[in-house]
């Protein structure tokens, strides 16, 4: 049922996307149900690729991707969620792309998150916050994160960007805000997987329906 979901939230979300566009891909399994629903739409877009993984999965549905590098703006992306909650903040990053999530939807004029109904939370922090974090400072990152009440694990393996990924659980976030400017400040830590202000709108589905959520709008 929940990969159904996804698959609904995924194909609702890329009615959005319209010929000429050029649409930021995100990570993980709920984006590529939406890649597969626009290999099989085939609207006249190209693409930008949040992770090596999302670009060979389009590329070999016959998308054309481009390199970011050579990318100022995106008109739309899509991408999942780990949590997100009624004010539109989200934590992000299980497929370990954040950084590059992060800086696709600040390049995009609309950010949409797809999932299914059980990432939708009334308070963040169920979810492991991932930070992306310089090799060279690895110890001394954990440790600030530590300090600021994390219980911190390292995860397997390097990201896209060649960097290691600390998962940060923190519980309860009472203030998202103060902890993402905190976490921003830690010298070698890159990128950190809360999203407070980026997503624009959310396609949730739920045993077969789907909502549509547009931040500043009633629902529909």
């Amino acid at each position: 049922m929940i990969e159904d979901d996804k698959r609904r939230a995924a194909q609702a979300a890329v009615a959005e996307v319209r010929d000429g566009m050029l649409v930021g891909l995100g990570t993980g399994s709920t984006v590529a149900f939406a890649i597969d629903a626009l290999v099989r739409a085939r609207p006249r877009i190209e693409t930008v690729a949040t992770s090596e993984d999302s670009a060979r999965k389009a590329r070999a549905g016959g998308l054309v991707v481009r390199d970011f590098a050579d990318v100022a703006h995106v008109d739309l992306t899509i991408d999942g969620a780990d949590e997100i909650d009624p004010q539109f903040r989200a934590i992000k990053g299980a497929g370990g792309a954040m950084l590059r999530e992060k800086i696709v939807a600040a390049a995009s004029a609309r950010m949409i998150v797809i999932a299914d109904a059980s990432k939708r939370v009334a308070t963040l922090g169920a979810a492991k916050l991932p930070v992306e974090v310089l090799p060279f400072a690895r110890a001394f990152v954990a440790a600030r994160l530590t300090a600021l009440g994390a219980r911190v694990e390292p995860r397997n393996g390097l990201s896209d960007n060649g960097n290691i990924i600390l998962d940060a659980h923190f519980g309860v976030m009472a203030d998202p805000a103060a902890l993402a400017r905190a976490i921003e400040e830690i010298p070698g830590a890159l990128g950190h997987g809360l999203f407070l202000t980026e997503v624009d709108a959310a396609y949730i589905a739920e045993n077969g329906v789907v909502t549509r959520l547009e931040r500043g709008a009633a629902s529909g």
